[in-house]
């Protein structure tokens, strides 16, 4: 009887051993491949292990010039802060700098809003494929962020692909070319270093001025602290500008911020 009860507890023990290695396997995140017009593309995804059973947002996070999709997995950390949803960091190819690297030898995206000219929006498009047709995704739950040329990508997204979200979250970036082509309210968190020197802080506040304007918000905004002022928007496109002390950097306390906004915002409605 012994025997027989101690087989039975090893066999329960194995089961929950290898039921806990699935679900762990399935957390942890995977490198994804894509070909476009012949070019290898690649995408660092954290996948929850309920993507196949519920509905499951997905945030979308691009690194600034001469970044990696693995150093942006690793510092804004969303996988902790939000572990329901699907967080995605892809990976640039060498593109000239609008701001620097004149000759192209480090990462970045393409700003041109010709979806035909612009291996990656037609690779978002493919990442945004086969998530759909992998998970069951939460379309009404899609979100970005980016940082610096990052960041000027997900403006470049506001612009060209806007139906496709439900907010956006750029940092240290501007808008440039693309501002007379903002024109779709969103929901909208900026973050600005008001001493960056490479993008002005002038140029960012002309970006997020058109934001403001767009999305029909208050004048007079609210503080939520000392870098945060919320301003409420019409039919629920509200707008978050996070102002910090420092330069281009990132700080690491805009991450949860950042999470925070995003999870208040879905696209059906617009609603909080």
């Amino acid at each position: 009887m012994k025997t027989n009860h101690m087989l039975k507890a090893t066999f329960c023990a194995l089961l929950m051993f290898i039921s806990f290695g699935k679900t762990l396997a399935q957390d942890l995140p995977k490198t994804l491949d894509w070909m476009i017009n012949g070019e290898s593309r690649k995408a660092v995804i954290y996948i929850p292990a309920t993507a196949n059973t519920k509905p499951t947002p997905v945030i979308f996070a691009f690194h600034g010039h001469g970044g990696t999709m693995l150093n942006m997995y690793r510092t804004r950390g969303f996988e902790k802060l939000w572990p329901e949803a699907i967080f995605i960091c892809p990976q640039g190819l060498n593109t000239k700098g609008m701001l620097t690297d004149p000759e192209g030898k480090k990462s970045g995206w393409v700003m041109t809003d010709v979806t035909e000219n612009n291996r990656d929006l037609q690779f978002f498009d493919a990442m945004l494929k086969t998530l759909r047709t992998d998970y069951k995704i939460d379309n009404n739950r899609i979100y970005a962020t980016g940082h610096s040329n990052g960041g000027g990508f997900v403006y470049l997204l506001w612009a060209t692909r806007a139906n496709e979200f439900a907010a956006f979250a750029p940092t240290a970036t501007a808008g440039g070319k693309l501002i007379p082509k903002l024109n779709t309210p969103k929901p909208g968190f900026h973050l600005m270093g008001q001493n960056d020197p490479l993008v002005k802080p002038s140029w960012q506040k002309i970006t997020y001025t058109k934001i403001l304007r767009i999305n029909g918000c208050v004048q007079e905004g609210t503080k939520l602290d000392s870098n945060i002022t919320a301003y409420t928007g019409k039919n629920g496109n509200d707008f978050q500008l996070f102002i910090h002390a420092g330069g281009h950097s990132y700080p690491k306390n805009a991450n949860q911020p950042i999470i925070d906004f995003f999870k208040k915002y879905v696209k059906s409605t617009g609603q909080k």
